[in-house]
């Protein structure tokens, strides 16, 4: 079975479970994107909330790249981390007066605003403080993702965006805002999307949204697509970048900027899956009735998707070259749900054996949690073990 390049003899005087990031994955990943956007009109803002790791963060700006926040928490840690505050921009359908302040006071790019009644709170707030909040309006494409149903967001019955019925009210409350300066419009249809036809589909309503603007006499110097690119987590040693390259290439294609306009994304998972590993530790091996059970020290706690999204891990065993058998990879916590995967083949495994599951650089720290008291895992870098 291929496996992973570890530093396994390292990992042996580590406490588990804990967080791996592949810095040089990363660094190579940012460079791909990095050349692939270079003198282009195209602007790449990183999704925070994939992962908000200090150190993670600080290698991001150090690109140059921007920062997609849904917090002002998450706005907060951007600047603390090197961001600059005019290439943050600043989503959610829920912005609380506080965040909104944040926001506002930090002078950042764009508020991605998602409903009327946020409008007219954010003009509110900017009056009071002299200032005009620069808009971009989410807008909800009803475009099917085709991807698990808790991380799309571009349908019509999803909390997010405003519908394209809603569009000629919220120019009204616009027009009547004084403190608000609407520069674009901003569409984000889900997470974890591997059909290029699903963006092919979100590019013809960005292209149908831009002419009805056009018609309105209002231009758009910002056409933001949001994030969503899909990685493979499979095939994690094969394939360990996303396609990036060709991701940008159909949107240039399909479509074709305007004089003045620039292009923005919003990349989250793909930039950070694929460096950051969960390494837990098996306890016991449980024989069942039928099976074999690997219960390992790490739990729904530390990595909650496949609980939460029934998400699939490339999982291995890296102290193990013995023949391969099937398991069930379970974890600590008093759930039925806290399984990471169920018979799936591993090499022959036995108690203290390290346990890799791969891909797990978004969405996985960042969401861990103290349910049954348990230790937040810590978190270990390539390059600095």
């Amino acid at each position: 079975m291929i496996k992973g390049n570890f530093p396994v003899q390292k990992f042996e005087q580590l406490n588990t479970p804990f967080y791996y990031y592949d810095m040089e994955l990363l660094q190579t990943t940012l460079d791909t994107i990095k050349k692939a956007t270079e003198n282009k009109p195209i602007h790449i803002h990183y999704a925070v909330k994939a992962n908000a790791n200090p150190r993670i963060l600080k290698e991001i700006a150090t690109r140059g790249f921007g920062a997609d926040c849904v917090s002002g928490n998450e706005i907060l840690a951007a600047l603390e981390n090197g961001f600059p505050p005019d290439k943050i921009v600043f989503a959610g359908v829920g912005k609380s007066d506080r965040e909104i302040q944040i926001g506002l006071d930090n002078n950042i790019f764009c508020f991605n605003a998602e409903s009327i009644p946020e409008l007219e709170v954010l003009n509110t707030h900017a009056a009071a403080k002299g200032k005009t909040a620069k808009v971009a309006l989410r807008i909800n494409p009803n475009i099917d993702a085709h991807t698990h149903k808790y991380i799309t967001t571009g349908l019509t019955e999803n909390k997010f965006g405003i519908s394209r019925q809603h569009l000629p009210q919220t120019l009204k409350v616009i027009n009547a805002s004084p403190n608000l300066r609407l520069i674009g419009i901003h569409l984000h249809i889900g997470s974890q999307i591997t059909d290029p036809q699903t963006f092919e589909d979100l590019c013809v309503k960005i292209n149908e949204l831009r002419e009805w603007f056009g018609a309105q006499g209002i231009p758009l110097p910002v056409i933001n697509a949001g994030g969503g690119l899909g990685i493979n987590y499979r095939h994690p040693n094969h394939i360990p970048i996303a396609g990036f390259e060709s991701h940008f290439r159909l949107f240039e294609k399909n479509l074709p900027l305007q004089e003045g306009q620039t292009l923005h994304f919003e990349p989250g998972r793909s930039i950070v899956a694929p460096c950051g590993t969960l390494i837990t530790r098996v306890l016991f091996v449980k024989e069942g009735l039928r099976k074999k059970f690997l219960i390992v020290d790490a739990g729904m706690t530390d990595l909650i998707r496949p609980a939460l999204y029934q998400a699939f891990h490339h999982i291995e065993n890296i102290t193990s070259d013995r023949e391969p058998e099937p398991y069930d990879v379970a974890g600590p916590i008093c759930e039925s749900s806290d399984v990471f995967a169920e018979q799936i083949h591993l090499n022959n495994s036995t108690r203290g054996d390290l346990i890799a599951i791969r891909s797990a650089g978004a969405y996985g720290e960042i969401m861990a949690s103290r349910y049954n008291c348990r230790d937040l895992p810590l978190s270990h870098f390539s390059d600095r073990l």
